[in-house]
């Protein structure tokens, strides 16, 4: 079996043991032009070169993340099965910086930082529970986690995905046509949806008026969901209260962007969820056996859907 690492800005060394270990005998090398046809591959923003080279005689070929827009942007035969992480230890991760990012906004931590740099000493108003509506926008298995652990805090949480989805403790609702409603019904916007033309520029100056008053967003999804300069204008006009942004249209965000100047938007560098090799090549050598075994694998891409 011949395996190639083709991942940019990965360091391959943790994978390159991991993969060893895992698959004993195996040839496992990190692609470069050229480079004799491989069996498997793993892949984070390959460029079409490794693509015109390598998949006419892939048998799979895994993306080393859940997000696969990158992918997207390729040429990728329709006969090549391409696969995406399943959680692989990225969903506990996700449901963990999504809590506290709500719990931050709902209990007023970030006015509180506010006023311990100035010196002050004082209370802000308890909070109601009810006020505060949490939407959770993609509801795919990071996004089923995340609201499943929003529950355990008492939220009123709401759920929106392109198709019908049922969750205990959560409202669902579903389709283009569900989203308004969703959007008058929630306060704290959290978007995990997947990228693609359907959903891209779905956080807008329209949309974002729909939340409730007061609103906050937190985006782990992708920057492209996102139009960054109607995100300023509500908070400059009160609309929204604030926002964590963990994902930007251009990474490493800019130094000129905006959005370093705007003290009620809250950054992160891409980290809410990091993929963990470990836990990754487990779950790619598993679905390697279970192919080998003639077995159904799952996690399969949707090129056409675009997750």
């Amino acid at each position: 079996m011949k395996v190639l690492f083709c991942c940019d800005d990965t360091r391959p060394e943790p994978w390159l043991k991991g993969l060893h270990d895992a698959l004993p005998g195996a040839e496992i090398a990190i692609w470069e032009p050229g480079a004799p046809q491989a069996d498997y591959a793993l892949v984070w923003a390959p460029p079409q070169q490794f693509l015109d080279e390598q998949a006419a005689g892939l048998k799979a070929m895994f993306n080393i993340g859940a997000g696969v827009d990158a992918l997207l942007l390729l040429r990728i035969p329709a006969a090549l099965p391409v696969y995406r992480l399943e959680d692989a230890g990225m969903a506990v991760q996700m449901a963990e910086y999504v809590a506290q990012a709500v719990i931050r906004f709902f209990r007023g931590l970030d006015q509180y930082e506010a006023d311990m740099a100035q010196g002050l000493w004082q209370h802000q108003r308890n909070p109601r529970r009810v006020d505060y509506p949490v939407g959770v926008m993609g509801l795919g298995k990071m996004g089923e986690r995340v609201a499943r652990a929003l529950t355990v805090f008492d939220f009123k949480v709401n759920g929106w995905s392109r198709s019908p989805r049922e969750l205990q403790g959560v409202q669902c609702f579903s389709g283009m046509d569900s989203l308004d409603r969703f959007l008058s019904e929630t306060r704290i916007l959290v978007n995990l949806l997947p990228l693609h033309d359907e959903t891209r520029d779905i956080i807008n100056a329209r949309t974002l008026a729909l939340l409730q008053p007061g609103a906050y967003v937190i985006n782990v999804g992708r920057g492209g969901h996102v139009v960054d300069a109607d995100l300023i204008a509500q908070i400059e006009s009160g609309h929204v209260s604030g926002a964590m942004l963990d994902v930007f249209r251009e990474e490493p965000l800019p130094e000129n962007h905006p959005f370093w100047k705007q003290s009620r938007i809250i950054l992160t560098p891409h980290t809410s969820a990091r993929t963990l090799a470990a836990d990754s090549i487990a779950q790619i050598v598993g679905k390697v056996a279970a192919m080998s075994r003639g077995e159904p694998v799952t996690g399969r891409v949707d090129l056409g859907k675009g997750y």
